[in-house]
């Protein structure tokens, strides 16, 4: 190497590659197939904490993390083969007793019994990794949880849901004549229907959950919705909710059923949960195709949220950003999983008082 640098200056008095070698940030590195170092840069002493001497003084592997020594002992009998090495992470401890990640690429030079090897410090981008895995860990255990929870809430609404059903077959309708009883007790036997549908709908789904790309079919906008809307009417009119649907820019999706209509259902019932007391609640439901993409834009007039606050936590379990009695922060965590389980994307327009847009884009 030094025979190369005095050659490279007597060539050119202008050029010194000893400079590249000293200045670099990444850390540049020749270690004899001893398994020592022979020359290091000042990249290497700065990261690790050793001076020159203290490197020198001590073979490579006493400065390997211990769980590492072995596979980095494994490639370095490679190079001594004279076999290049690419892309091999490994990890270092420093003088304060800190652990550092490097990638390397290394390469053997026979004749010299010698190989040059660059490494760049990784670390920041490995404890990103670690910080996202340790994220989708918990998520996973968040998913397989409400899993659990609402097969058994579905399992076991049942039979509540069975028994409401033979207290209604007991009623003999025709001994009623007053309408509004009759009318009362039908709207209560709809309910009942969709109740009990949903509940069947839910437990087929959730067993076929691991193979739930096979329960994508095309479907109607309306039809999902009118369902949905069917299952919630005296909500609606209770609340005096106004709903403008406009679905004729794109009428069909390829989705799953279960999760469409529980979309529609969560952002509804939301919207009106969420009205602002001093008007009632209006809700524009409708599709449209942007750049070959099917859109469902979800959006209402009522008391929003500042997204610079709370932007991050939207669609996080158990958020909530308003102190309403029956909040529990489920329904947007199950919308924004919905969409992203089957390769959609979904965001979110909104300031406070003046309501919420919710943007989704399907794949299919």
């Amino acid at each position: 190497m030094t025979e190369f640098l005095n050659s490279s200056k007597s060539n050119n008095s202008n050029f010194n590659i000893e400079h590249f070698f000293e200045l670099s940030a990444d850390l540049f590195c020749i270690a004899g197939f001893d398994g020592y170092f022979k020359k290091i840069n000042a990249a290497v002493s700065e990261l690790l904490g050793y001076t020159q001497e203290e490197l020198f003084s001590k073979p490579i592997n006493e400065f390997i993390f211990p769980d590492d020594r072995e596979i980095t002992s494994q490639h370095r009998y490679q190079l001594t083969e004279n076999n290049p090495l690419f892309n091999f992470e490994n990890r270092y401890v420093t003088k304060s007793g800190d652990i550092v990640w490097l990638h390397w690429t290394s390469m053997p030079v026979q004749s010299e019994q010698l190989v040059y090897a660059i490494a760049k410090n990784i670390t920041h981008k490995k404890k990103l990794e670690e910080h996202r895995n340790s994220h989708l860990a918990k998520l996973t255990r968040i998913n397989e949880d409400i899993r659990q929870l609402s097969y058994t809430t579905s399992h076991d609404l049942r039979s509540p849901v069975n028994n409401l059903f033979s207290v209604l077959e007991l009623i003999d309708m025709s001994k009623i004549e007053d309408e509004e009883t009759l009318e009362l007790l039908s709207m209560i036997n709809a309910i009942s229907e969709n109740l009990k549908s949903t509940l069947n709908s839910s437990l087929d789904g959730l067993v076929q959950r691991d193979n739930v790309n096979s329960n994508i079919e095309e479907l109607v906008f309306k039809d999902s919705l009118d369902k949905v809307l069917r299952s919630i009417n005296s909500l609606v009119e209770k609340s005096k909710t106004v709903l403008n649907i406009d679905f004729s820019k794109a009428e069909k999706i390829k989705f799953n059923k279960a999760y469409l209509e529980s979309i529609f259902l969560n952002l509804i019932t939301n919207a009106i949960k969420y009205a602002r007391p001093d008007r009632y609640a209006e809700i524009s439901i409708y599709s449209e195709i942007r750049n070959g993409t099917t859109r469902l834009i979800v959006s209402d007039n009522g008391m929003g949220f500042d997204l610079e606050k709370v932007k991050d936590k939207i669609f996080g379990f158990h958020q909530k950003f308003h102190n309403h009695e029956d909040s529990h922060g489920i329904g947007l965590y199950l919308v924004y999983n919905h969409i992203k389980s089957l390769g959609g994307n979904i965001s979110v327009e909104s300031k406070v008082n003046e309501g919420a847009k919710f943007i989704i884009e399907f794949t299919g």
